[in-house]
């Protein structure tokens, strides 16, 4: 769950730069879903004679995202992954953060201090999926395809430090420290119709590092790039790509 938490925390994915008040972007985001080994994949504990969890669901995960620029140097931002199913996916997540930059500068260095979370739920059949259905080495033979929840439940604060590379690229970098409260419902009925509602929940601490660069193609467009990392868990790889509709 922890490894998950990388990929759907809510990064800014954008060089720091103070816009004026009222700019507002609409964008969308694609993160890479790092791969789980089968033996991290496999449980010990509620299902130890099961095989590995059906954990390889998408390798992308899609993010719509706005941003407001407020007064002050100050910006709302927000995203909402609606809740259609893609392959056996289906997500309902949201995302929010408020973030404050500041010019350090005349030659474009800015720093930005930013809080955000991300919660919802995501729905698969992560236990028991039609191939672990059809193994009759598997807890799962002949029942029912789970219709399992998670709640990444996500919530961190960061700094970052960007700068000017000529007149259209920004590179930045920055560390912070996420709060994950990941939850995990399983929702499953085997052959003799018995059901399992199990829960695992955990609380983990991570402290994430990340760096990359914002590339502003015209006036109204820009492209970024981020490699974002929880060293204790995973590295994920971000591309977002933002239209400036307000002022600039």
């Amino acid at each position: 769950m922890a490894k998950f938490g990388v990929p759907l925390a809510f990064s800014a994915a954008a060089a720091p730069e103070r816009s004026p008040s009222g700019g507002f972007r609409v964008g969308l985001e694609l993160s890479y879903v790092p791969t789980i080994d089968r033996e991290t994949a496999t449980p010990t504990t509620c299902r130890p004679g099961k095989g590995p969890e059906n954990t390889e669901l998408l390798s992308l995960v899609p993010r719509p995202r706005v941003s407001l620029a407020l007064p002050g140097g100050f910006a709302a931002e927000a995203s909402w992954i609606p809740p259609m199913r893609i392959a056996e996916v289906q997500a309902n997540l949201v995302g929010v953060a408020l973030a404050y930059t500041t010019s350090v500068d005349t030659r474009g260095t800015a720093v930005r201090f930013r809080a955000h979370g991300t919660f919802g739920v995501i729905k698969a059949p992560i236990t028991c999926d039609d191939a672990a259905l059809a193994d009759p080495t598997s807890e799962c033979y002949q029942g029912t395809r789970s219709d399992d929840a998670f709640h990444p439940n996500v919530f961190g604060i960061d700094v970052a430090v960007g700068w000017s590379l000529g007149r259209s690229l920004r590179p930045y970098m920055g560390a912070g420290y996420s709060r994950l409260a990941p939850r995990f419902q399983v929702n499953f009925t085997n052959q003799f119709d018995e059901v399992d509602r199990r829960k695992v929940t955990v609380d983990l601490d991570r402290a994430v590092l990340f760096a990359g660069a914002t590339w502003r193609a015209t006036r109204a467009f820009e492209l970024s790039g981020e490699i974002y990392s929880a060293p204790a868990d995973a590295v994920t790889a971000r591309v977002a790509a933002r239209v400036l509709l307000g002022k600039r």
